[in-house]
């Protein structure tokens, strides 16, 4: 189709120099991308000399046959534009922690709202026990997410960020600048119900760690309330996004950096079945149209 509308803009100035300048282009590239059309259609559009620019017998029989076919493809685009617009539904979007309040959510939201305007959305704050189980079994249609997560899941991801460790403010390691994982390997982690699939637990316990050494485990927990208290209390320690810092700072926690552990990932999720569900999909089409905006910082704070 761009092709098609270089070859039509060229076919009314019959002027390279005056079609890339209108088109916004460089002589050159308009040249290449016509002889390309041609070798496409297998016929010779223009007759070309060091003077002169003429459109060839073929060129004049493709041209209304290529301006119906720009002007349709135009046409198709306006409707679907217009079907987009249309589109209503009810989309409920599950948050874990945190993720409701990141810039990356901000922004897709927004576009979604542009994009379909008469899509209703709700947020709902998910526990990190339940927030899988609860995206399968349909009662979210999308989550704001930190993976692992299961195949059944698909995910976009959207930025990441430094983990970071948080230790009981008594730890004698705690007024410490910065960590290494081994000198948290004797360290109690706080532990998560069995709803919890272990692979994401054992990512975010980093267990085994990487000398082989398995964590040992104390009190379960089953949302982030219940874990910095229980951190706070000294019954365990955890590994949080950096982003804990700004949005859960609590008296008897303290936040340390670790060197060696590996980043967190900030995803949208959507359970594999559904991915083709008009409000599923539209609000995946918002989240990959914010991340191919170049003004956004990607990364979270």
């Amino acid at each position: 189709m761009h092709q098609l509308r270089l070859f039509l803009v060229l076919s009314e100035e019959l002027h390279f120099g005056r079609a890339a300048a209108r088109l916004h282009m460089t002589q050159s590239a308009l040249s290449r991308q016509v002889q390309e059309l041609e070798r496409r259609l297998g016929v010779p559009l223009f007759s070309r000399d060091s003077r002169t620019v003429r459109l060839t017998d073929a060129g004049h029989a493709l041209t209304s046959d290529a301006r119906d076919t720009v002007e349709a493809m135009g046409r198709l685009r306006a409707r679907a534009g217009q079907w987009a617009r249309d589109l209503t539904g009810h989309l409920v979007i599950g948050a874990v922690g945190a993720e409701a309040a990141m810039p990356y959510t901000r922004v897709i939201l927004e576009q979604l709202r542009v994009s379909h305007p008469r899509i209703t959305v709700e947020i709902r704050t998910l526990n990190f026990a339940e927030h899988l189980a609860r995206l399968l079994s349909g009662d979210v249609d999308v989550a704001f997410l930190r993976p692992p997560a299961p195949p059944s899941v698909e995910l976009l991801e959207l930025a990441t960020e430094p983990r970071i460790a948080c230790l009981p403010a008594t730890d004698p390691l705690a007024d410490r600048g910065e960590l290494l994982l081994a000198d948290l390997t004797d360290r109690v982690f706080v532990d998560v119900p069995p709803v919890v699939p272990r692979l994401w637990w054992d990512f975010w316990a980093v267990d085994p760690r990487p000398d082989g050494t398995r964590v040992r485990y104390g009190p379960v927990v089953s949302d982030m309330e219940g874990l910095l208290l229980a951190v706070a209390r000294g019954e365990g320690m955890c590994f949080l996004p950096a982003a804990a810092r700004d949005f859960f700072p609590r008296p008897g926690v303290r936040y340390l950096a670790v060197r060696d552990l590996s980043p967190s990932v900030s995803a949208l999720g959507w359970p594999a079945r559904d991915r083709h569900r008009p409000v599923v999909q539209a609000v995946r089409e918002a989240a990959a149209a914010a991340l191919a905006d170049p003004g956004w910082q990607r990364d979270a704070p």
